[in-house]
C-alpha cells in the first residue's frame, strides 16, 4: 500500500493537474485508421498498390512517409529519390532492384536503403504480395523523381 501512495505522488509531480489543452500540445499522434487509404497512382505503379497512413513531417524537418501494400506482382516506376530512401519490410515478399544490377528479394524484417539517386523500383513478388513502410526525405518539396515505368522484362529478371 504505502508503495502505491508513493507512486502516485510520483505521478503528480510528473502529470500536473492541470494538463495541457490540444491546443498547447506538441506530440501529435494520427490516430490508427484516421485517414482513408489511397489508391497508388497509375502513372507511378503497374498493379494493384494501396497507400495507407502516410504522412509529412513539419518544416523544419523533411522527412514523409507511408505504408504501402503491393498486390503479387505490383511494382513501382522506376525513381529515384533527392536523400535517398528507407524501406521496412512488415509483410509479404517482395522484389528490388538497382539500374542495371540483379533483382534481390526482400521480406519481414528486412530494411533496404537506396542511396540518393540511385535509380530503382520495388514491389510484390509474382505470387505474394508485400508491405513496407517507405520513408524519405524531400528537397524543394519532393522526395521522389518518377521515371520510366519497369517493363514486364525487367520485372522477371530478363
Amino acid at each position: 500500500m504505502k508503495l502505491i501512495a508513493t507512486m502516485t505522488a510520483m505521478l503528480s509531480v510528473l502529470t500536473p493537474a492541470a494538463a495541457l489543452s490540444a491546443e498547447e500540445e506538441k506530440v501529435k499522434i494520427s490516430a490508427a485508421g484516421s485517414q482513408n487509404s489511397v489508391k497508388g497512382p497509375e502513372q507511378w505503379f503497374t498493379g494493384q498498390v494501396r497507400i495507407d497512413a502516410s504522412f509529412q513531417a513539419e518544416t523544419p524537418a523533411r522527412t514523409g512517409g507511408a505504408t504501402v501494400t503491393f498486390e503479387p506482382g505490383a511494382r513501382t516506376a522506376w525513381h529515384t529519390h533527392p536523400l535517398g530512401q528507407t524501406l521496412i519490410v512488415t509483410q509479404g515478399k517482395g522484389l528490388v532492384q538497382e539500374w542495371g544490377k540483379p533483382l534481390r528479394e526482400i521480406k519481414p524484417g528486412d530494411i533496404v536503403w537506396i542511396p540518393d539517386g540511385v535509380k530503382h523500383w520495388h514491389g510484390a513478388a509474382p505470387g505474394t504480395a508485400m508491405t513496407h513502410i517507405a520513408i524519405a526525405e524531400s528537397v524543394n518539396g519532393s522526395p521522389v523523381e518518377w521515371m520510366e515505368k519497369v517493363t514486364d522484362a525487367q520485372y522477371s529478371g530478363n
